[in-house]
């Protein structure tokens, strides 16, 4: 692969390994285990003095040709392929701290992500203190003396807030803490944590990178180093691998990934221009519109907007499940970054486990709406929302 390649190009064939048989799409390697020529051959592989794979549960062509892709389009030295994205995320945690660490992490995250840095890591003796991603000033004041990691999402889920990743790296590395981020709702595409000073970079790939609500999947990236020294024993040890089929699946996604995540944007900008125009609906955030409360921001570390859009109607909870209901494309779901458009009530699905104060303190009423565009014909999209808020009151 050329690194002159141009990412589009670099999703296509980045990674990619043959069998002697010489197939045009990559082979599925199902497999648990690998053969060696002999004794001295297995004590090699396992010395690391060869590059040959040993168990499925370390790795697979299938899912070294994913891994490869994958940093080939984030820009990343290495990456680990894992089951979904929740183990990504808990992987890329828990690997690298210890009881008596403290973390401090963006308020605004989803649901399991808070739930893994407020609830799981305190239960292994690791602090937490959960801060408003929208002002460094209190990062900052967070910070203590055994504060090891930053974890955000940016921008966040649902209310699309946006964090400034190259302030936030910047404190990090000050207190001589790690920066992990979420970026589902950018996409490699639109953002490059990495670039902006994070140290590791995660993903659902189940959203985007699949694409087409067929598997589940993660994927952690980082420097090679990084991966070596704090991820790969926790990794091979508690088996949070990827499936080769899977693996193989999302390989697939990345082949249409920048041809369907252009399209989605397309449609949640048009849409989001749309929806504002509106009088039942009381505001909508949309990291591509000039309204976005962090515009300046956005335009410092992304390149386009999202597949995604947040709002709030007017009428509360009732309207939010009155619109929902008379969609006739847009389907009610808690996935993103399907082929299909979705759309979820966060209150009452991913975001129900909170308290009323922190939904309110996230800015999540009963109003809200997340809103995940397909690839559908946005005029047909617009027009779907357009009968529908046509049935709800004035």
């Amino acid at each position: 692969m050329k690194k002159s390649w141009r990412p589009q190009t670099k999703l296509v064939h980045a990674g990619s390994l043959r069998s002697q048989y010489g197939e045009m799409s990559e082979g599925i390697f199902m497999t648990q285990g690998f053969l060696y020529e002999n004794s001295a051959a297995a004590e090699a592989r396992f010395k690391g003095e060869d590059d040959g794979f040993i168990y499925a549960r370390y790795g697979s062509p299938t899912n070294d040709m994913f891994e490869k892709r994958m940093c080939a389009l984030e820009g990343a030295e290495d990456a680990r392929a894992t089951a979904s994205g929740m183990a990504a995320v808990s992987a890329a945690i828990l690997c690298q701290l210890k009881a008596g660490d403290h973390i401090v992490a963006g308020r605004a995250l989803f649901g399991s992500c808070r739930w893994v840095v407020e609830t799981l890591a305190p239960k292994y003796g690791i602090d937490c203190t959960l801060v408003d991603g929208r002002d460094l000033a209190a990062f900052e004041a967070a910070i203590r003396p055994n504060t090891k990691l930053f974890f955000i999402e940016s921008p966040t889920n649902p209310t699309l807030e946006v964090v400034d990743i190259a302030g936030v790296a910047d404190l990090a590395h000050q207190a001589g803490a790690r920066l992990v981020v979420d970026n589902v709702f950018a996409t490699a595409l639109y953002q490059k944590p990495l670039e902006l000073g994070a140290d590791v970079v995660v993903y659902s790939a189940t959203k985007h990178i699949d694409g087409q609500g067929r598997c589940l999947g993660g994927v952690i990236l980082s420097s090679k180093r990084w991966i070596e020294e704090e991820l790969q024993d926790y990794f091979r040890h508690t088996g949070p691998a990827l499936s080769p089929f899977n693996a193989w699946l999302l390989m697939k996604g990345l082949e249409t990934f920048p041809l369907r995540v252009r399209q989605q944007t397309e449609s949640a900008g048009k849409i989001a221009d749309f929806l504002a125009d509106q009088k039942q609906v009381a505001r909508v955030i949309y990291p591509g519109r000039a309204d976005h409360p962090q515009a300046d921001i956005i335009k410092k570390q992304m390149t386009a907007g999202s597949s995604l859009i947040a709002f709030e109607l007017k009428g509360g909870k009732d309207a939010a499940f009155a619109l929902q209901d008379a969609l006739d494309i847009v389907s009610i779901s808690n996935n993103l970054g399907d082929a299909k458009s979705l759309i979820t009530h966060p209150a009452t699905t991913t975001h129900k486990n909170l308290s009323d104060e922190a939904r309110a303190e996230l800015g999540i009423s009963g109003g809200t709406i997340r809103f995940s565009a397909g690839i559908e014909d946005t005029d047909d999209l617009v027009d779907d929302f357009a009968q529908a808020l046509a049935k709800l009151p004035a």
